[in-house]
Order: C-alpha cells, then structure tokens, then sequence
C-alpha cells in the first residue's frame, strides 16, 4: 500500500502504479478472450433455432403432460439395475483406490521416484475420461449390459476416491505413527494400528459421497447400451414418448432423492 507524498502532503493508495497497470491488462486480456470465443461461438450458432427455443420448449412440455404413471411398471427393473451399477461400481473402485492411495501418499508409497508417479498417473487417468467414455468404450469391448456399466462406473472412481484418499492419508497425525515405530511395531502394524484407524472415516465418508454420485451418472450411461434406466429414456425419446419420458425423469428424480437422503443419514451418522 504506497504512500504518495507531494511537497508535506501525503497521499495513500490502495496500489501502486504498476499494479493497477497489471490489473488492466489482465482485465484487457480476459475481455479480449471473452469477445474472440463469443465471435466463435456465434458464427457456429444458428440463431434461428435459439429465438424458437421457448416456444420449442413449451410445446415439449405440453407434451410431456401428464405423465403416463402405468409406465411405471416396467421401470422397476431398470431403477434396481441403476442402483446396482453405482453400488457394485463404488465398491470396485474402492477396492482398486485404496491400494492406489496408499502407494500415491508420499508418507506411506513404497517408492517416491517410481511407484508413487504410477499411481498418480493411474489416478488422473481415471479422473480425466468421463464415464460415459468408459461406459462407450467398455459396451464395445464385451458388449451392452450392466457389466459394462459397472466397470465404467468404478473405473471412473477410482480416481476420485484415491485422490481424495490419499489427500487423507497425506494429513495423519505423524506423532501417532512415531508412537507405534518406537514400540517397534513393523510396517504393517503401523499401517494397521497408526494410519488406518486415522483415515477411516473419510473413508466411509468418501465411499458414501462418490456412491451418492454414481447414482447420478449411472442413470444415463443406458444412454450408450451400457445398463440401467437409460436404455427406457433413450427408447422414449427415439420413439418420441414424452409421456413416458416425464415418467422416467420423474423415477429418476425419486431416486436421486432417496439417495440423497440414504448419502446424508450416513454422514450424520458417522459425524
């Protein structure tokens, strides 16, 4: 904060000359990429189409007025897959995360020079393809169903729950594993009796979390043959049944809520 002095008169202000001239730039700079990505999109924009949007919006919603509550009978099979996709897909994805946030951890990775890189490059692979990705991909590998849906769901998991993980493990309280080293526990007794009664309930609280999640992406990966309630909105929508299609968005939003409130009772629980 400069002090600009004139004669026996001082001045104070907030910033200097050439932090001001920074912050200028820097709002020319962001401005300038506003306007050249707008120009951008604009040229690739039928703006035709956008004006009617409304009016193509009301008419779909008419549509899909009322829903059609018999459909709901044959939902019940594809809600029970979706939840079994984002249930096994969590618990695959905590099987292979844990092991891999382990060896990610700097305090607790066997080797800092060659396993820990793996094992975070292991995990920003996981986190950087989509699920539907995944899903796209393993539908074309050993085909459409819910298995494809599983794998797709846990493997993109495993990156999220290591690195939330081993983020957990990187936190411990070291006084507790210095306490349990002097009595001269192994390596193991260590991890056992020092660092995992530590990270515990993150755990529970990460797997609770990324399940809750799961139910969310796990609804749409039917989208591309991979399981689950997706494969009924995508029929409805190829067939143009928006009266099932409301149906089918309203069963997702009862279960979506329900998971919700099934991910906030085991939080609570745990705090």
């Amino acid at each position: 904060m400069p002090v600009v002095g004139t004669g026996l008169a001082r001045e104070w202000r907030r910033r200097s000359v050439q932090a001001r001239l920074v912050i200028w730039l820097g709002w020319l700079v962001g401005v300038a990429i506003f306007a050249w990505c707008w120009r951008e999109m604009s040229g690739k924009t039928i703006w035709m189409f956008v004006l009617d949007g409304p009016e193509q919006a009301a008419d779909l919603l008419e549509r899909m007025v009322p829903p059609r509550w018999s459909y709901m009978d044959s939902l019940w099979r594809p809600l029970w897959d979706t939840m079994n996709i984002a249930t096994l897909g969590t618990l695959m994805a905590l099987i292979i995360a844990v092991p891999v946030a382990f060896c990610a951890a700097s305090n607790t990775t066997p080797s800092r020079l060659l396993v820990r890189p793996l094992a975070l490059f292991v995990i920003v692979s996981s986190r950087s393809i989509n699920s539907l990705i995944w899903a796209l991909m393993l539908v074309a590998i050993i085909g459409p169903g819910v298995f494809a849906g599983v794998i797709a769901i846990g493997l993109r998991s495993v990156g999220f729950c290591a690195k939330l993980l081993y983020e957990a493990i990187e936190e411990i309280d070291e006084s507790q594993v210095e306490a349990v080293t002097a009595t001269g526990a192994g390596r193991v007794q260590v991890l056992d009796y020092a660092i995992v009664p530590q990270i515990m309930p993150a755990l529970a609280g990460i797997a609770v979390f990324r399940w809750d999640i799961n139910i969310r992406e796990s609804t749409v990966l039917g989208l591309v043959g991979a399981g689950g309630i997706g494969i009924q909105l995508d029929a409805s929508i190829a067939n143009l049944a928006w009266t099932q299609v409301s149906m089918i968005l309203l069963a997702i939003l009862a279960t979506v809520l329900v998971s919700e409130w099934v991910s906030a009772k085991v939080r609570h629980a745990m705090i």
